[in-house]
């Protein structure tokens, strides 16, 4: 999971850097006014996220297959505690008003 959210930062930096290049060069266009480093940092995420759909496809059905492993593990050992909670309140305790036998 980690590598792929480095590796879709390492793609989001990389247009990053190739859209400021081009704004500074005047291939493409400025921002309006003061805002022209939101209209880099906007323009380089709307480039990178098609480009790491297309190319992180292997890494995200990675990613997705240890996530849904995770919340079955998690589910697993939910279930287990509850059956030990059933299995503990099922048993009968002396203060629950009975007397322990004696033999």
């Amino acid at each position: 999971m980690l590598r792929y959210t480095l590796m879709r930062l390492g793609i989001f930096v990389g247009c990053l850097v190739v859209v400021w290049g081009l704004v500074y060069s005047g291939l493409a266009p400025r921002g309006l006014g003061d805002s022209n480093g939101m209209w880099i940092v906007l323009l380089s995420l709307l480039l990178s996220a098609p480009i790491s759909f297309v190319v992180l496809r292997k890494e995200r059905d990675r990613a997705s297959v240890q996530v849904v492993q995770r919340v079955d593990r998690m589910k697993a050992n939910l279930e287990a505690n509850r059956s030990q909670e059933d299995e503990a309140t099922d048993q009968p305790t002396p203060s629950q008003g009975q007397t322990p036998q004696t033999s």
